[in-house]
């Protein structure tokens, strides 16, 4: 008797606030090794978000829209439990630096002692996207800076409708 193919499913998870042209590319080459692939919101409790997790899963779903087997989600549990319960075995992780990696190599060896079914792979960062975070695109948009070449065109539209209300510190 043949033995049935079980679907290949990884989760990307990351806080996405917002999503960079960095998370796109990886999402887009993510989802060429997968059957399907789960971009997964995490509300992390130790970051202060400019986006609501409805608004970053919006803002991906558009930006993801052309992916066919990509699926948006949140969730609020440690990640290895969420993996059981979309039954996905496989993290996907983007590495920027020898300071992203070791920071997600104690990450993937706390969730692989945590569920030994589940495996971490990491996926380099298109070297035109090392420099890219978040955290640096929410900066230079606070000062109404051009943030047209790092950002998907949904999410440039929906900082400049988030920093009209928010003006830079001063």
């Amino acid at each position: 008797m043949e033995k049935q193919h079980e679907l290949r499913i990884a989760v990307y998870p990351g806080s996405f606030d917002p999503v960079t042209k960095g998370h796109m590319d990886i999402i887009q080459r993510a989802a060429r090794q997968f059957d399907r692939l789960i971009v997964a919101v995490l509300n992390n409790t130790s970051k202060n978000p400019l986006f609501t997790v409805d608004e970053r899963k919006e803002l991906l779903r558009e930006a993801t829209q052309h992916v066919p087997n990509v699926e948006v989600d949140s969730f609020r549990d440690l990640l290895v439990n969420y993996m059981d319960y979309k039954q996905a075995h496989v993290i996907v992780r983007g590495i920027r630096s020898v300071t992203d990696f070791e920071y997600e190599l104690q990450l993937a060896s706390t969730n692989h002692k945590l569920n030994s079914e589940v495996e971490t792979i990491f996926m380099m960062t298109n070297p035109k996207y090392s420099y890219l975070s978040s955290s640096v695109v929410k900066e230079i948009a606070s000062f109404q800076g051009d943030v047209s070449d790092l950002v998907p065109r949904i999410v440039e539209e929906a900082l400049k409708d988030k920093f009209k209300s928010k003006p830079a510190k001063a």
